[in-house]
């Protein structure tokens, strides 16, 4: 909470500084990152640049702030993996803990999409604060795996994943932020959201626990249907492009 210059601010210096970061949050939903000014996240917060730059050194250190709510929403999701995996409630919480992520990463999309650019650049604040988000969710995993497999028999669940679990733990988590990251393009190939959401549960149940989805657990009704349209940005695009320059 302290400023640039590392006072610490008075309650209505907090009460500016947040009303400067959710302005941000707010901008970076319908602007591009490098198109994004101190000037317009002042004027949007209803106060001076002046001002905003006694709070932040600049429009990255504002996200970054922001960004750090990723880390906070990630101890939620920890708690969600760290629920009951018993045979009775085991699918239940595999169905919580898939729900819980894409709901985390859907209230955090226009934040997720400025750490990922930031990361791709090169940027290691950024990089650290996904690794982070995501890092809690992995080790909570892992350990959950590891007692569910001291808890068997054998020492290691039937059919279980792999035999490190945080490798296992890591590439379910990479499978969990992939899908939340890019459900609406699958959407857009007629792939629905609650099909996929349902795949992820039924391979998350079985890497943590080794065994078999409940047989009456239910599956989405409706079945995917394949998009068959041109895609954008290729041959359909082009075409439409020149079929308008004709009817000019």
């Amino acid at each position: 909470m302290s400023t640039p210059d590392g006072k610490l601010p008075g309650k209505r210096g907090q009460a500016t500084r947040q009303r400067l970061i959710e302005q941000t949050g707010e901008l970076i939903r319908t602007t591009p990152l490098r198109s994004i000014r101190v000037i317009d996240i002042a004027k949007a917060a209803g106060t001076s640049p002046a001002t905003f730059y006694q709070y932040f050194e600049n429009v990255e250190q504002a996200i970054l702030v922001l960004a750090e709510e990723l880390v906070d929403g990630a101890g939620v999701l920890a708690e969600l993996v760290e629920g009951d995996w018993s045979e009775a409630a085991g699918w239940a919480t595999a169905r919580q803990v898939v729900d819980g992520f894409m709901s985390y990463w859907e209230h955090n999309r226009a934040v997720f999409r400025v750490v990922e650019l930031a990361t791709e650049e090169g940027d290691l604040r950024f990089q650290g604060l996904r690794v982070r988000a995501l890092n809690a969710v992995t080790v909570a995993l892992a350990k959950v795996i590891t007692v569910t497999r001291a808890a068997t028999s054998s020492g290691n669940a039937t059919g279980s994943a792999g035999s490190d679990p945080m490798a296992v733990a890591a590439t379910v988590v990479s499978m969990l932020a992939h899908v939340a990251a890019h459900r609406y393009g699958y959407e857009f190939w007629g792939i629905r959201t609650a099909s996929m959401s349902d795949v992820e549960a039924r391979l998350l149940y079985w890497a943590v626990t080794g065994r078999e989805v409940p047989a009456d657990a239910a599956e989405p009704r409706a079945v995917s249907t394949p998009r068959t349209g041109g895609i954008i940005g290729g041959g359909a695009a082009r075409a439409t492009l020149e079929s308008a320059r004709r009817r000019r």
